[in-house]
């Protein structure tokens, strides 16, 4: 990797000399240096050395389930601290007092720490809310429980130390005779009341009792555990759960025989089960050789549709009623080699600490919906499945002369109504319906794009989501938290600002958390209501050791596309010791869509890519184009539709033209484009149509034919 990036560089260093030999200079004539190539200070803004200079960006909440309260941890360059948010009282107070926490950890383990170095990873709260635990690893080796020699190989571990922290009085305690627990095995699907576990082996389904599961937990191969078996007719590329993909063929017979997950999900009442199985076996083969594995070559052979070939996947919906032990071929097709989709119920958010997640249907004890989509992906429909008739009815029909998108539905009252969200008006909104899929009314409609819903308050019959594109004179990318009346009155921004803004909301829907910034702007993070109020701030990160460096912030700009009414939008990145005076080469790092630009829109450590490639003595800039994202117009978003090649090279040749024109320093004789995947493929595709004006591509991994790439990549768009 370091080989390749390198010589990308010296291949793209090319671009400081293009043109320039051919130029002649009189003796009077004043010359300026051209920029040079400062790799000391590229070297500063590596990943591994950005995460020591740029700590936490934003806030991350862990909502409790007893109040309103939340709880998260912050880093800046004096350490860590973990903080306690009561919205209620506008309070915000150190969950520890560090220093002190340190001395008594200290006495217990016999270990040194101090206040700025506690390797606390995580905390659990107790189901009370007043105390927590964590752990801590010892330099004190001990034998390990499943061992009787300290001798033998691997039989050592590091003692962990487990405490409980009271938060009122601050005590500290250690807990007696701790074990670290286990990790539950990734292949068990475990019912919502625990009484069972689904999991795949040899293509099958197997299930076995809670009993038998904690004898797993804590030794896999257990010869007293109980399984039982729930299909037979499962085989290779038609299983019921994993087929073992991304194992060479070797490894997946071998591991056949081992416990894999099934992907099943649970009704609420843990009587039924639902998965999706698909017949893949007349679907064409396709091989990896893996060249350096350990000894020989290992070969990978998986099934593979290529755009155009008529042999597809079938998909079908199993429904299990697990007490009686029998299973429901559900009547789905309605389209020829149409997809199915079945959706996961929205998790909680204050159960996102929780050990044991069930996987839940969305839906009730009585019906589930999911979507199926025709082939050519014009055509979707939202389903229901009444689980006590197994009947399919279709309740809401999506229609379009280019693709559609669909997104999981909001179920009010139990799917009494149905929150949908449609781009049939040429902007992505939500629409309200009965349980039946009858249109009510559009809750939403303008021209924004909505993108997700957050919660729903069914008793006031407000929608809260977040949405983009609405508030004027901003980057129609920057994302904003809303909430609706149902009927589609009392439309209100709650986060107001130009910036990027991202959410965590309380599952009561009466407070959120804001992160907000810009790429040139520090993030700051506050606690607001659910009436748009703020109730304190929260953070500022510390950008003091980055901007120390001599880091400076890029630079949003807005141009025109290639139509000269579209605007389109992009970030610039100088090198830190940037010149006015000088001419610069440009360079645009580029990623065509259609489901993203790779554009930043607010500050993200993760620009380091860009930032490092600008010191090399280059402009660099990420920039938009029409068909690229999904957060504007369906038009914008589907401008390329049936020519994946080359819908977004004049736009990117437009923007790097307007810049040239706008700004002094930047030479348009000499353009250079890289990218990365899509990106790899449009860096190429630009040398070859545009080989006058684009001198220097560097092209990583490019999906350069896209007949011979996925179907549903290269049919959809």
């Amino acid at each position: 990797m370091k080989k390749l990036y390198f010589s990308a560089l010296f291949a793209l260093t090319a671009l400081q000399y293009v043109s320039a030999q051919t130029k002649t200079f009189t003796l009077t004539e004043k010359t300026v240096d051209p920029p040079k190539a400062n790799y000391q200070l590229a070297s500063r803004f590596s990943p591994n050395k950005l995460k020591k200079i740029v700590y936490s960006t934003t806030v991350d909440p862990h909502w409790l389930k007893l109040s309103n309260r939340f709880w998260y941890v912050y880093e800046t360059p004096s350490g860590k601290q973990w903080y306690l948010v009561d919205p209620a009282s506008r309070s915000k107070k150190p969950i520890f007092n560090l220093a002190n926490l340190a001395a008594e950890i200290t006495n217990i383990m016999r270990d040194p720490f101090d206040a700025q170095h506690l390797p606390i990873e995580e905390i659990k709260f107790s189901k009370d809310e007043k105390s927590i635990t964590f752990e801590l690893k010892s330099t004190i080796d001990e034998l390990k429980k499943d061992r009787k020699d300290k001798k033998d190989a691997d039989s050592m571990q590091k003692k962990i130390f487990s405490f409980n922290f009271d938060i009122a009085s601050a005590k500290l305690t250690e807990v007696p005779n701790y074990s670290k627990p286990k990790a539950k095995p990734s292949w068990g699907s475990v019912a919502p009341d625990s009484s069972a576990i689904v999991f795949s082996r040899n293509y099958n389904l197997y299930w076995m009792d809670k009993a038998n599961y904690l004898k797993a937990v804590k030794n896999e191969e257990d010869s007293t555990i109980v399984e039982h078996q729930l299909t037979k007719d499962g085989v290779k590329f038609y299983a019921y759960g994993s087929n073992g993909d991304g194992e060479n063929n070797e490894e997946n017979e071998k591991n056949n025989k081992k416990r894999r997950s099934a992907y099943v999900l649970w009704s609420p009442n843990s009587r039924y089960f639902v998965l999706n199985r698909e017949d893949s076996r007349k679907v064409k083969d396709l091989w990896v050789i893996n060249s350096v594995s350990a000894g020989r070559p290992t070969l990978e052979t998986y099934k593979y549709q290529m755009p155009g070939e008529k042999e597809a996947p079938i998909d079908e919906i199993l429904l299990f009623d697990f007490p009686a032990k029998i299973s429901k071929k559900l009547d789905i097709t309605a389209f020829k080699d149409q997809s199915v989709s079945l959706w996961q119920a929205p998790s909680l958010n204050k159960d996102r600490d929780n050990e044991f997640r069930p996987s839940l249907w969305l839906g009730n004890n009585s019906k589930i919906y999911f979507s199926r989509t025709s082939r050519d992906l014009k055509r979707v429909d939202i389903c229901m499945i009444d689980i006590n008739s197994g009947k399919v009815s279709p309740l809401i029909d999506e229609r379009f002369n280019t693709y559609v998108e669909v997104n999981r539905p909001g179920l009010v009252n139990d799917g009494q109504e149905i929150i949908h969200w449609s781009e049939r008006d040429g902007w992505g909104h939500f629409y309200l319906f009965d349980g039946q899929g009858k249109l009510k009314n559009q809750i939403t409609k303008g021209a924004f794009h909505c993108e997700a819903i957050v919660n729903i308050d069914q008793k006031k019959r407000v929608l809260y989501f977040t949405a983009n594109g609405r508030e004027a004179k901003e980057d129609p990318y920057y994302l904003h938290l809303y909430r609706v009346n149902f009927d589609g009155s009392g439309l209100k921004l709650l986060n107001n600002g130009d910036f990027d803004h991202a959410i965590s909301m309380n599952d009561e829907g009466k407070y959120f958390v804001n992160n907000f910034s810009r790429v040139n702007t520090v993030p700051k993070s506050a606690l607001m209501d659910n009436a748009g109020n703020k109730v304190m701030d929260l953070e500022t990160t510390d950008l003091s050791l980055l901007m120390a460096t001599g880091y400076k912030f890029p630079e949003p700009f807005k141009v025109k596309a290639d139509d000269g009414i579209t605007d389109i939008y992009g970030v610039m990145y100088k090198p830190f010791n940037f010149d006015p005076s000088k001419k610069y080469p440009i360079i645009e790092y580029v990623y065509p869509g259609p489901q993203t630009e790779a554009v930043n829109k607010s500050f993200s450590k993760s620009m380091d890519r860009t930032d490092r490639l600008a010191q090399f003595g280059y402009i660099v800039i990420t920039v938009g184009n029409r068909g690229g994202n999904p957060a504007r117009s369906k038009w914008y978003h589907t401008f390329g539709y049936g020519n994946l090649r080359d819908y977004g090279l004049a736009d990117k040749k437009a923007a790097v033209e307007q810049l040239a024109d706008r700004y002094p320093f930047i030479d348009a004789n000499r353009v250079g484009i890289t990218g990365h995947s899509g990106g790899g493929f449009m860096s190429t595709a630009a040398m070859l149509v545009y080989p006058d004006f684009f001198k220097v591509a560097v092209s990583n991994a490019g999906n350069h034919d896209n007949s011979i790439y996925n179907r549903w990549w290269s049919e959809k768009h």
